[in-house]
């Protein structure tokens, strides 16, 4: 049996990257960074972080391309491929990408707002009876 499947949760390293291919499917493409923390050998608490390529294709492009922003926090599921080709220089390139399958949007940012200068905060006081609870 053989299984090829990557589940990482990060924050976006940029901007979601749109292309259309000449068959009209739609690709997107961006960068993941994951994090760990750890205590090394010393006692010294580390982070060590993996930067990942993400492509995704078709509705889930489109998805990406609108709602994913360059620090946006993302599910990612799908599988790793690695392609080697060689550049005008005739050097070696190697890439390996994670093709994306599922996709699962973080929470989104909310700004919060400010009360305006001298403005008070309106402190709202009730006595809540315990019959009001409803469980």
């Amino acid at each position: 049996m053989n299984l090829n499947k990557v589940i990482l949760i990060g924050r976006l390293t940029q901007d979601p990257r749109l292309k259309t291919l000449p068959s009209g499917t739609q690709v997107a493409n961006f960068g993941l960074a994951t994090g760990r923390y750890f205590v090394d050998k010393s006692g010294q608490k580390r982070q060590e972080t993996e930067f990942h390529n993400i492509i995704t294709f078709g509705r889930l492009a489109e998805v990406a391309f609108q709602y994913l922003k360059k620090g946006s926090l993302a599910m990612i599921e799908g599988r790793i491929r690695t392609r080697t080709w060689q550049d005008a220089s005739g050097n070696k390139k190697i890439r390996t990408e994670i093709i994306v399958q599922n996709l699962q949007l973080g929470p989104k940012r909310i700004k919060k707002m400010a009360p305006a200068q001298g403005e008070e905060i309106p402190v709202i006081e009730e006595e809540i009876d315990i019959k009001d609870i409803p469980f």
